[in-house]
């Protein structure tokens, strides 16, 4: 019986061995990227100094599916399938009648989802002939990522840290060092980006988008050298949803299927491969979940930001992508789900969000942690700060479902396990975590100011 499900696995014969392109069945086609200088859509050349062209092809492709190859599998294998577990404790501790689902993909490597997109970049760039990787990383778990593919295919790793999270998170440094990458605060003295902010801010904590820049900008100078993104776009993505695909056989096992699928949101990748194959159902009408996306609300790209064009990135290397952003140069509080601080969200999800095909909530860190804390001592797992924030809305819901009686299944991501931020708990249970003292006023005026600089697209 369902009700005495716990954990739900699939055998290493049932992994999925595609990915799934949601690009094929959107119900409206998103607006293309465009390139800074002439506003035309850009096209495979003016991606080939940062990507090798499987991974160019994978970003524009609308075929439904997409072959994973054999070696990417033979990694997979480390961890997938990944569980789903049933939170029968953590019902228990709310009283609520809800079902509560999370796909947990901490069990990787790296103790999170990104290699599921960091391994089959590392193999198609080590395919290319290319000799380094360089990329961005928030908390840590995709420089982590990153680094352990690269490890795996011979590749060197050259890692920016937003300097936030560097200072903070110093376990996830040594853990990229421990797999052979290279890392750096950023912003750093290293490239023209970082010493333009340092110019203006010496003490700058940066973003996402400032360290997408210095790695960028060193990625488009070497041409040995190629970029990697965790997050924000199609290919990324696309490579993430064998988490949904999973999910899917999982339910179907125990005949469950979801009423409301909650996922935290920083640049979208964990939220849009679990999402994803659902949509597609869908849109198929074999199901039909509501759909939710929680950031946090030091960072609110979707709930707070513009959607509009603008780049990628905080010094304008990048083309410019139609997304939720609250301005390229924006930079957000220093808060502990580094993973979630950056200033715009993929394009495919804002098109989604903007389309009425999913919802948006904003989250304090406070009510995320007082959420970890909870899963923690019910399910026995100590959650990251990034999805903490799809659980405390998780568990927002299961609540009003005990006073409504309503019996709802929810399914939840569980993007990866908290054990090197254990110094951001032990400030939370020292009561040394406050949420932003940035007023909404204060946000929209910064917004606002950042959003003015943003790129003028018609």
């Amino acid at each position: 019986m369902a009700a005495l499900q716990h954990k739900i696995i699939l055998s290493e014969d049932e992994m999925p061995t595609r990915w799934y392109n949601v690009l094929h069945d959107l119900p409206t086609p998103p607006p293309p990227p465009l390139h800074p200088g002439t506003l035309a859509p850009i096209g495979p050349d003016d991606l080939a100094p940062l990507f090798p062209l499987a991974l160019i092809e994978q970003e524009v492709t609308t075929e439904q599916y997409v072959e994973i190859p054999g070696e990417v599998l033979d990694v997979y294998r480390l961890w997938r399938p990944s569980p789903l577990f049933r939170a029968h404790r953590l019902e228990k501790a709310l009283g609520t009648p809800a079902r509560i689902y999370y796909k947990y993909e901490g069990v990787s490597p790296a103790g999170s989802h990104k290699p599921n997109t960091a391994v089959p970049q590392a193999f198609y760039n080590a395919a290319a002939g290319v000799r380094r990787l360089t990329t961005e990383t928030g908390a840590g778990q995709w420089g982590t990522a990153l680094a352990f593919a690269c490890s795996q295919f011979g590749l060197e790793c050259e890692v920016w840290q937003v300097r936030a999270s560097y200072d903070q998170k110093p376990y996830r440094r040594l853990m990229i060092e421990t797999f052979g990458g290279t890392v750096h605060p950023s912003p750093s003295d290293l490239t023209a980006a970082g010493r333009a902010i340092l110019a203006e801010h010496p003490d700058s904590t940066g973003s996402l988008g400032i360290a997408i820049s210095e790695a960028v900008e060193v990625a488009a100078s070497d041409p040995d050298t190629k970029y990697a993104l965790g997050s924000v776009l199609n290919h990324v993505l696309l490579h993430q949803t064998i988490i949904g695909e999973e999910a899917l056989l999982q339910l179907a096992q125990i005949g469950e299927t979801p009423d409301l699928l909650v996922g935290c949101t920083g640049g979208g990748s964990n939220f849009g491969g679990l999402m994803f194959p659902f949509l597609r159902e869908k849109w198929a009408g074999r199901m039909s979940p509501s759909v939710l996306a929680v950031e946090p609300s030091a960072c609110p790209s979707l709930t707070r930001g513009r959607y509009a064009y603008d780049f990628g990135d905080t010094a304008g290397m990048t083309p410019l992508m139609k997304m939720h952003t609250l301005g390229h140069d924006f930079i957000p509080d220093p808060i502990h789900a580094g993973g979630l601080r950056y200033h715009g969200m993929s394009p495919l999800i804002s098109h989604l969000y903007e389309t009425g095909e999913i919802g948006a909530v904003a989250k304090p860190q406070s009510e995320c942690f007082a959420a970890g804390v909870l899963f923690a001592r019910t399910e026995g797992i100590v959650p990251a700060p990034e999805p903490t924030h799809a659980l405390a809305a998780a568990i927002e819901e299961a609540r009003r479902c005990a006073e409504t009686g309503e019996e709802k299944v929810i399914l939840t991501a569980l993007c990866g396990h908290g054990h090197l931020d254990l110094p951001a708990y032990g400030a939370y249970l020292a009561g040394a975590v406050s949420d932003s003292e940035t007023t909404d006023a204060e946000l929209d005026a910064l917004v606002a100011e950042s959003l003015a600089r943003v790129p003028s697209v018609g």
